[in-house]
């Protein structure tokens, strides 16, 4: 089974580029499942039921997400009945959402993502190792592989994560930082890990925003409206390939596809 993950889509850069490639990546590279991270896809901050429904539509099968999630408020009543549009799990309970979500292949084969976010940096969670653990039976019982979005700032904690997780799911893929990096690789027992998968949208910016306001805001310290950058837009992805008879990795393929 193949699964494509698709790196934070940022605004409506990142929309358009998924919509005119997605089609084409998921013939290329034969793919099974398509999961996205797109807790930036309203305008750079949140997301909305309209943008979520429309990347459902494009044929993104789960959407994971992560601090940002809550930043635009509409998608409360959504996100309380919609289960492919994940929260991290390792929020305080009675928190609105779903944080996993079990959901079947084109081919058949069932699929637990596991949606959960870091403490480093990030804010005073739930321990993700602990809820994880916690979790694992229960998520093993109803699906042939396991998939896990690590959301997190610390590059320390991301490994971390990884190599704690290694042997028990087929695939560790960091995001959070918007920067792709270059570490992908199959841990001993079995595990698919990349510290951070990158971001979908604006190549030419800071993390996604255009690069004067960020270099401003360093200069001046002065608070100000950031706006999502709009040229050269890339795909941030990487590709899957999971043995389903032990739902562990085979290999794991860092991709950068820019438009045109």
């Amino acid at each position: 089974m193949r699964v494509l993950f698709i790196g934070d889509i940022i605004g409506d850069v990142g929309r358009k580029i998924i919509s005119k490639n997605l089609d084409t990546l998921v013939d290329e590279y034969r793919i099974n499942l398509v999961i996205a991270n797109g807790e930036n896809a309203a305008g750079g901050f949140g997301i909305t039921p309209k943008i979520a429904d429309d990347l459902f539509e494009l044929g993104i099968d789960v959407i994971t997400s992560g601090n940002h999630i809550w930043d635009k408020k509409e998608i409360l009543p959504y996100i309380e009945k919609e289960r492919r549009l994940l929260r991290p799990a390792n929020y305080p309970e009675g928190v609105q959402g779903f944080g996993d979500v079990t959901v079947y292949t084109d081919s058949g084969d069932r699929v637990a993502i596991l949606n959960l976010m870091g403490r480093v940096f990030m804010g005073n969670f739930d321990c993700p190792f602990r809820h994880f653990k916690r979790e694992l039976a229960r998520l093993k019982v109803g699906a042939d592989a396991i998939i896990i979005d690590f959301h997190a700032e610390a590059t320390s904690e991301k490994l971390a994560f990884g190599w704690f997780a290694d042997g028990d799911v087929a695939a560790v893929i960091g995001t959070h930082t918007h920067v792709q990096t270059a570490d992908e690789q199959i841990l001993p027992k079995g595990t698919a890990y990349i510290t951070d998968v990158g971001m979908t949208g604006p190549l030419n910016s800071v993390i996604g925003i255009e690069k004067e306001m960020i270099i401003e805001k360093y200069l001046t310290l002065l608070p100000r409206r950031f706006e999502v950058a709009k040229r050269n837009p890339v795909i941030s992805a990487v590709v899957v390939d999971i043995d389903k008879k032990d739902g562990k990795a085979v290999s794991i393929e860092r991709l950068q596809v820019k438009d045109g």
